[in-house]
């Protein structure tokens, strides 16, 4: 009886709105402790170590660290993109006049930090420099407002996503005309011809979940050999799934649903443990 009870707090604990951001913070923690002990080199070794396939034609061995940010990642940015498209379609950035907002406020966090890099270092080697800081990696803030679930506004979690889709879209654009030696365009054509594939999917009125997922696979591998960050496939994808106004469960909504744990008991947690493993020198502290 009392092995039931506890399975029963357990299951009412995971669905509850803090949950996942109890395991997040513990993570976060658990990485800092880990950070400052004798199994910070065994840890970091680990995450580096390469692991996939590799051929004269295909290229697929990364670090554990890289599967996780390029890889897992992509995932989270299907789910908030999956997000994101309900409320273009349905709700907070239904209007124009809605979602000009977080869009104005991605280009002056973009362009702010370019123009304060450019006046510093005006005249030096460095100037050219400036597109670095536009990149904002907001994921974990983004994360950490997921996972605070109804105690944070609807309006601000999405503000937050369409955010940091936007500047993702910066960046893209940024590193294509500016610094376009490491763009690979042919790469990024045939992701751009695969996502156009599954538009015309969506016009057909195709509704099974695997026949995005399967061709969003290959989005993945071609926006990552591109140069691009491969996170932005899981936002393409999203945007293609069907998506109905009736009361009917639309591939899109499944999908969500479907994603929504793993994503935050499983990847969140794991890209925080993974990225906040910060080792504390003794010069680091000021007294």
């Amino acid at each position: 009886m009392s092995k039931l009870i506890n399975l029963t707090v357990f299951r009412e604990f995971l669905k509850s709105s803090f949950a996942g951001g109890i395991i997040l913070f513990s993570c976060v923690i658990l990485a800092l402790i880990v950070a400052n002990t004798p199994l910070y080199a065994s840890v970091m070794e680990f995450l580096n170590k390469e692991v996939g396939f590799e051929s004269d034609h295909v290229h697929l061995k990364y670090s554990w660290l890289l599967w996780l940010n390029d890889g897992l990642m992509a995932i989270f940015f299907l789910l908030v993109g999956l997000e994101i498209k309900r409320e273009i379609v349905e709700g907070e950035l239904s209007s124009p006049s809605k979602a000009i907002l977080p869009i104005l406020a991605a280009v002056g966090g973009a362009l702010l930090p370019a123009i304060i890099y450019f006046v510093l270092n005006q005249g030096t080697n460095t100037a050219n420099g400036w597109g670095i800081p536009m990149a904002t990696d907001i994921a974990f803030a983004l994360a950490v407002i997921t996972l605070l679930g109804n105690k944070v506004p609807a309006s601000l979690k999405i503000f937050l996503a369409a955010l940091a889709i936007v500047d993702d879209l910066l960046a893209i654009l940024v590193i294509a005309i500016f610094y376009s030696n490491g763009i690979h365009a042919t790469y990024l054509f045939i992701a751009l011809g695969i996502f156009l594939f599954l538009i015309v999917l969506n016009k057909l009125g195709v509704k099974a979940i695997w026949a995005y997922l399967i061709p969003g696979l290959f989005i993945w591998y071609f926006v990552h050999h591109s140069g691009i960050h491969a996170t932005i496939a899981g936002v393409l994808v999203a945007m293609t799934l069907p998506t109905t106004p009736d009361a009917e469960e639309s591939p899109l909504e499944k999908l969500e649903h479907l994603l929504t744990k793993p994503v935050n008991f499983i990847i969140i947690p794991l890209f925080a443990f993974a990225n906040t493993l910060i080792p504390i020198h003794g010069e680091m502290i000021v007294v």
